[in-house]
């Protein structure tokens, strides 16, 4: 992969990461770390524990990630972080991300995740750091015209969560466009679930988890006493819904892969981030019961408004354009989603900001 190729020219590299404490945010900074660069991390903590940046410490023998607790909505202050720290590129992870949620306060997603990205490209601008990778979401798809998704698929959220990601897209190809002196890198996440390896870091919901890995670990550990599974006849080969899962380890290397990219090269891009394989609720149910050995007791109950039966990705242009491509299985998945709950039984210990 080019990274090992820029190991050397990487050392010197800092990436400002915001929303770099939260659970895709924190294995990509273990990435970046492994790949010789310097993650400075930026969060405000709402959905992320400080914990998380300890452990990050522990996994990569790293003491030097500087972490700031900031809003990325703060202008000003991503302005001070990006000279400060001579940041060369961003990846961006900052966001509120829940469904539901977002539906029904759709003016906080608008805030976070619109208002967010454009007050940190005014940073960038200000700063004048030129190269930025945007987490994006599957979700910009909405009903499928045909599958699997190609990254020529009409765009058509249908949730406020999916319409903030197309919104900041939009921004980011408008502002390429301009010849602002930025160039971007769009990656359009599928599923992505399972945890670091080592069991030190993984995905740690507030409340109750809105998707299905994080809930089906929590019944293995005893959080909760079953499972709901959101309709049982669809038109697929179980009657439940199927999805695009990838490992989370997997997508973080596809952020270093990303970065290279536009470090090597002038032009932005957008890629699917996906396995092109579908795996349904009963697939991972099982899959996981495997890893963990232990039973899921689920329920089936009504379908939920808006789910889709199916979706997946067609990966190709990542695999053609960034060399990427998921190496993990389900089972890999399982595994280490496994050792991260059964480790953590009630997420990240409750530390204190500053205190890592």
């Amino acid at each position: 992969m080019a990274g090992i190729t820029n190991f050397m020219q990487g050392r010197s590299k800092r990436i400002l990461v915001p929303g770099g404490a939260g659970y895709i945010g924190s294995h990509t900074c273990v990435e970046l770390i492994n790949r010789g660069y310097t993650p400075v991390i930026v969060d405000n903590f709402v959905n992320s524990s400080i914990a998380s940046v300890d452990r990050i410490r522990q996994i990569t023998g790293a003491n030097d990630v500087p972490v700031i607790e900031a809003d990325i909505r703060d202008t000003a202050e991503m302005v001070r972080v990006l000279r400060e720290h001579e940041c060369e590129a961003v990846i961006h992870f900052a966001g509120l991300k829940a469904v539901g949620e977002s539906t029904a306060q759709p003016l906080d997603y608008y805030s976070n995740n619109v208002q967010g990205s454009l007050s940190l490209l005014e940073a960038m601008k200000q700063a004048g750091t030129g190269h930025i990778v945007f987490s994006s979401s599957a979700t910009v798809y909405g009903t499928p015209v045909s599958l699997p998704y190609t990254e020529s698929h009409p765009l058509a959220p249908t949730n406020p969560y999916g319409m903030t990601k197309y919104a900041v897209e939009l921004m980011l190809n408008d502002l390429v466009a301009s010849r602002a002196g930025i160039n971007a890198g769009i990656l359009r996440y599928f599923n992505p679930i399972g945890a670091h390896p080592s069991g030190l870091i993984g995905e740690d919901p507030n409340g109750v988890p809105n998707n299905l890995m994080p809930f089906v670990a929590q019944v293995a550990v005893g959080r909760r006493p079953h499972l709901n599974v959101f309709g049982n006849d669809y038109d697929t080969p179980d009657g439940t819904g199927v999805r695009d899962y990838i490992h989370v380890v997997d997508l973080a290397e596809a952020h270093i892969a990303a970065l290279e990219k536009l470090l090597a090269s002038p032009d932005s891009f957008t890629v699917n981030l996906g396995s092109g394989i579908g795996h349904s609720v009963l697939d991972v149910v099982k899959a996981f019961e495997q890893a963990s050995g232990r039973d899921i007791p689920l329920e089936f109950v009504d379908r939920r408004p808006g789910d889709l039966p199916a979706y997946w990705a067609d990966p190709t242009h990542a695999m053609e354009l960034l060399g990427w491509q998921t190496r993990l299985t389900l089972e890999d998945m399982c595994r280490d989603q496994w050792a991260w709950q059964s480790g953590n039984p009630n997420g990240y210990p409750d530390v204190k900001i500053g205190a890592a």
